[in-house]
């Protein structure tokens, strides 16, 4: 059976008001009090009410984190780094995940919003915005993180300097003489893929190269479908000594059809990823990429939602853009 507020209080000889005030941990109740009740608590296997709490408090204390693809290690890092600071404020989260497919994600907000969630920290597909709209009607704070739309200026987003990104990537492969460059691009709806690419023609026309439209190929940005469009891209006879791909597992998956073909990394083609999952995450393939501050992003989102969450000014929306490096290792 459930162990009550009461059955801890028969337990313990003091009264309910005082059992449920030092599970609170409240100034004022004593030390010793709070540290006979809380024992007796946990001996008892005693389990709060958040539901309660929450209909008393109007909080739920959670948070809904929704994510483009959660089998992605970039993602899943950003999850573990929204965990930690939505902790630090007593909050929890979970997280669903929309396989970058807008319809999945639309039903991710609206299971969230059922959920009673506080907040919801959105990475979205882009696809569509109907469910931008639909938050902003349900009065529901949230954050854009990875992406943004530029005609939703009355939304708070975090993304990396794309434009740079997409440049320094280019340039240090231009550097490295791994020229030409082929770009493996994301669909060219997203916002983080438009920048990219944008920072990757203005890097090959500052260094007087001719562009070249065949070297930009989309592909899918899930993983697991890097590796066959590289073999059928090579086996179209593209000439390209360099490779910029959109993400880290874009860019391994690319290495790994590429040294099955007997074209080797970096001797043959540079490879340069985006991410920096290696930060935190150790592959046995060593790889230059993008860097960008998964951590402070994260905190980041999680401070701007908690604001929206207190009843913080809603006539300013933060638009934080963080800095990006490259970060050379041996694929390039």
């Amino acid at each position: 059976m459930k162990v009550t507020l009461k059955d801890i209080a028969q337990k313990t000889g003091y009264s309910i008001n005082t059992v449920s005030r030092a599970l609170k941990d409240k100034e004022d109740i004593s030390k010793e009090t709070k540290r006979i009740i809380q024992h007796a608590a946990r001996e008892m296997g005693y389990i709060p009410n958040n539901i309660a709490s929450g209909l008393r408090s109007g909080l739920s204390k959670t948070i809904a984190v929704i994510l483009g693809d959660i089998s992605n290690p970039y993602f899943s890092i950003l999850a573990k780094h929204i965990e930690i600071a939505a902790r630090e404020y007593g909050y929890t989260i979970f997280v669903l995940n929309t396989n970058e497919q807008y319809e999945l994600e639309e039903q991710a907000v609206y299971t969230a919003i059922s959920k009673g969630v506080d907040g919801i920290i959105l990475f979205p597909s882009q696809k569509k915005d109907d469910d931008i709209k639909f938050l902003k009607k349900s009065g529901t704070p949230f954050v854009i993180v990875g992406r943004y739309f530029k005609e939703w200026q009355n939304t708070d987003y975090l993304v990396a300097n794309d434009v740079k990104g997409g440049y320094i990537a280019t340039e240090y492969l231009i550097k490295k003489n791994k020229v030409p460059i082929l770009l493996l691009e994301g669909p060219s709806y997203l916002s983080s893929s438009k920048e990219r690419e944008e920072g990757y023609r203005h890097a090959i026309a500052d260094n007087g190269i001719e562009f070249d439209s065949n070297l930009i190929k989309r592909i899918s940005i899930l993983a697991g479908h890097s590796y066959a469009a590289m073999k059928r891209i090579v086996s179209q006879g593209l000439n390209f000594k360099g490779i910029f791909a959109f993400s880290d597992v874009i860019a391994w998956e690319a290495i790994y059809a590429l040294e099955e073909m007997g074209i080797k990394v970096p001797d043959d083609v540079g490879i340069v990823g985006y991410d920096n999952i290696q930060s935190q995450l150790f592959f046995p393939w060593p790889l230059t990429t993008v860097n960008i501050s998964k951590s402070k992003m994260a905190h980041k989102a999680v401070d701007i939602l908690m604001e929206r969450i207190n009843g913080g000014d809603d006539t300013h929306y933060y638009h934080e853009v963080f800095d990006t490096k490259v970060i050379v290792r041996k694929s390039c």
